[in-house]
């Protein structure tokens, strides 16, 4: 899209709220722009766990997170939304005539009637391993977007919580081996889970710390020091460093909306402090806010509908039912 394209609305963020938002706009006729600054839609679920299983879908007795993507994707699609992908939404402006422009860290721009923010937590970044400093890309991940590239592989887990309990489970029927590492001997991931892990048999070293990673190429093993000063060494391949994230809003934080404790205060029409800017999904807030995928869902819907009324005062509220149309 190059710059001074129009569009009646801008989404910000193109994860699951963001682009069943792309869709209901589209059911509302209005034409979509999406902007992420991940290379894929999906946002969270894209990047961080695509294989793991939702279970709190409405509709979807279990779905796979890269299934659920690619359902969005496919009835987003049915209205021809425009995606920015692998760009950063800077700064937003508001032009004379009420309309909004928002400006791009690659030099282009969108002018837009609304915005509708869906930018889940913000901007994320993985919790480095110190051990690993280097190793990124040569044996350290943090995420693991195809199980299948691990078949075979002795791999280590770093951390202890869902994320890295989940990939344990999830990486248990391809991998040759899993062992996961955590340096408490408590964690934070749901008993559940944990209780999954041991009864497979996957040996979790606590009270632990990877020390080490050696190889020439790419990595062969890592040394775990463990804190009774016991030292042991296991072949690895790949290490999943599931240590957690630090999240920011990044520039929307400056876009002069009242936040609240890093996500972004709406009211019963998911509209922020500023005209024309919306806010859905996990990076919007209220009274009673419960952050789930479904949730996120709902507030999509109710954010166009009340958008579709704002730049058309004589639209309905209610577009009536999907089921009635074409």
């Amino acid at each position: 899209m190059a710059s001074g394209t129009e569009v009646d609305l801008l989404i910000v963020g193109a994860g699951p709220t963001g682009l069943f938002a792309a869709y209901y706009a589209g059911f509302r006729d209005m034409s979509v722009a999406l902007v992420d600054s991940l290379p894929e839609p999906g946002g969270q679920v894209t990047a961080m766990y695509p294989e793991k299983l939702i279970f709190d879908v409405a509709g979807y007795p279990a779905v796979r997170g890269r299934d659920l993507v690619a359902a969005l994707v496919e009835q987003a699609g049915q209205y021809q939304p425009t995606y920015l992908l692998g760009r950063q939404a800077r700064e937003l402006t508001t032009l004379d005539d009420g309309r909004l422009r928002v400006s791009m860290a690659d030099g282009s721009a969108v002018t837009t009637g609304a915005v509708l923010i869906t930018a889940g937590i913000g901007e994320f970044r993985p919790r480095p391993l110190p051990a690993a400093n280097g190793w990124l890309g040569r044996g350290v991940v943090h995420f693991v977007p195809q199980l299948d590239a691990h078949s075979g592989q002795d791999v280590v887990v770093v951390g202890g919580g869902d994320s890295a309990f989940d990939w344990a489970l999830a990486l248990h029927p391809v991998a040759r081996s899993i062992t996961l590492v955590h340096r408490r001997a408590t964690f934070r991931a749901h008993a559940g889970t944990v209780n999954k892990v041991r009864d497979l048999g996957v040996p979790v070293i606590t009270d632990a710390e990877v020390a080490e990673l050696r190889g020439e190429e790419s990595l062969r093993e890592v040394e775990i020091a463990r804190k009774d000063g016991a030292r042991e060494v296991l072949p690895a391949q790949t290490v999943i460093a599931a240590l957690g994230f630090i999240a920011d809003l990044g520039p929307i934080q400056h876009w002069g909306l009242e936040l609240q404790r890093r996500t972004v205060l709406v009211d019963t029409t998911m509209k922020t402090s500023r005209d024309r800017v919306y806010a859905a999904g996990d990076v919007a807030t209220y009274r009673g806010k419960v952050k789930l995928i479904a949730t996120g869902f709902g507030e999509a819907a109710t954010a166009v509908n009340n958008i579709a009324v704002a730049l058309n005062p004589s639209a309905h509220l209610f577009p009536g039912h999907s089921s009635d149309a074409g």
